[in-house]
């Protein structure tokens, strides 16, 4: 059985404020052919398919298409799908009945019995081959929110810690603390253990997560915190060591974790932001080997738009200027190719006419200024300078704080100008309340 496993699609995003539908298009485009050309059995993505919880009905559309024009190409693709922490749950899960016309499922909630318990059974999806036998079982497990999790009394994770009295303590388990951490780990070892059930000889077992793992290289431009306010990194070691492959999303880079050939984040299919210029965009091919995976095999993703910085570093205006008016573009490149632009420039000081300067340098050129990326030098502050006591600070009128914030900034006096500009706006801002 051959898998192929992709994430973080995000459809809908735009890249400051540049609209991405054809990037995305082209992408889909090529899996197609992908899973034709490379006669993939199986689809998995990891979640992120949309940017944002209510995606648009061209996003829509762009999904819908693709999965009739995937399951036409290659009638007998199974595709299994989990939502990511940038999608809904339910809008993703809703045309469920028409998704399974096509080989789809869709798990986008975690449920709970009546019990209170979660449903595993409806993690558990079979994976079957063209002649209908399951070679696999796939752990479809969702990003997961803190009410999503196992919920484990107080009194039970100190008993966990401190062991029965007269017997000696199991290890302690540092993810105890941290009730998500602790309940997330716990639903993919219950889940698994459904699988063990199942699984007949030689059927593998596939686990699919959206989540953040222990050492996982994060773009933190464009990957949203998944928790907030605490720890959200999980552990490799919630994955068993018989699980044969463990597809990952929510991590833009593609990597192993952990050091685990088979615990693996695909990436995302196209950079989300300007960080993510250097990345190597792939989805990965998994040839199951009855209960083992065989070869994991990346596949590069064509890069429809490029990303440009300019220059590679910041460097003064004046540089940056040359560097823009001898900028060499594709002259036959349709608008919707034409790449996106960051302008990285080192500045001493304000710099008003900026954006016009940069944009006269670029005039005429097929490129779209996105991105105007300003870096002020670093002035270091005396450490002379005397520390202004309450009183001081009291009798301090918004002038002088301004005067000694440039002076800090900039290592200058402030130009008349600027004062003449922030005392019209003190003012303003004061006859407005």
């Amino acid at each position: 059985m051959r898998l192929l496993h992709t994430s973080d699609w995000h459809l809908g995003q735009t890249l400051h404020n540049y609209d991405r539908s054809y990037e995305h298009q082209c992408f889909l485009d090529w899996l197609v052919d992908t899973l034709a050309d490379e006669a993939i059995d199986v689809l998995l993505i990891a979640g992120d398919i949309f940017d944002n919880a209510n995606p648009s009905s061209h996003a829509h559309r762009q999904l819908y298409r693709f999965l009739q024009r995937a399951r036409s190409r290659v009638p007998h693709l199974q595709v299994v799908v989990i939502a990511g922490n940038h999608d809904s749950p339910g809008r993703l899960e809703a045309p469920t009945p028409l998704l399974e016309a096509y080989g789809t499922v869709v798990v986008g909630n975690v449920l709970r019995r009546s019990d209170g318990e979660v449903d595993l059974e409806r993690l558990l999806v079979p994976l079957t081959e063209r002649d209908g036998e399951v070679r696999a079982w796939c752990l479809a497990v969702p990003f997961l929110r803190p009410g999503d999790v196992p919920r484990i009394a107080r009194e039970a994770r100190q008993e966990t810690q401190e062991g029965d009295e007269g017997e000696q303590a199991p290890p302690r388990d540092p993810y105890l603390h941290d009730p998500y951490l602790h309940g997330t780990t716990l639903l993919y070892q219950q889940a698994h253990a459904l699988a063990r059930e199942r699984a007949g000889a030689g059927q593998a077992i596939v686990a699919m997560g959206h989540c953040h793992m222990v050492d996982g290289q994060s773009s933190h431009d464009s990957e949203r915190r998944i928790v907030i306010g605490g720890s959200e990194a999980l552990p490799t070691s919630m994955f068993g060591a018989d699980i044969a492959y463990a597809a990952l999303g929510h991590l833009h880079l593609a990597q192993r974790v952990g050091g685990r050939e088979h615990v693996r984040y695909c990436g995302s299919p196209l950079p989300l932001s300007f960080s993510e210029v250097g990345y190597q965009h792939q989805v990965l091919r998994i040839d199951l080997d009855g209960a083992t995976a065989g070869a994991i095999t990346p596949i590069f993703v064509p890069r429809a738009v490029e990303l440009l910085r300019v220059p590679a570093t910041p460097a003064p205006l004046e540089q940056v200027l040359e560097a823009l008016e001898t900028l060499e573009l594709d002259p036959d490149l349709p608008p919707q190719a034409w790449p996106f632009l960051e302008v990285r420039v080192l500045l001493d000081g304000p710099e008003p006419g900026l954006r016009g300067r940069i944009e006269a340098a670029l005039s005429g050129k097929r490129v779209r200024l996105a991105k105007i990326e300003p870096t002020r030098k670093l002035v270091a502050v005396s450490e002379s300078a005397d520390a202004l006591s309450l009183e001081q600070l009291a009798r301090l009128q918004p002038d002088d704080i301004f005067r000694r914030l440039w002076q800090q900034r900039f290592g200058d006096e402030a130009p008349p100008d600027q004062i003449d500009a922030f005392a019209e706006l003190f003012h303003a801002v004061g006859e407005s309340k």
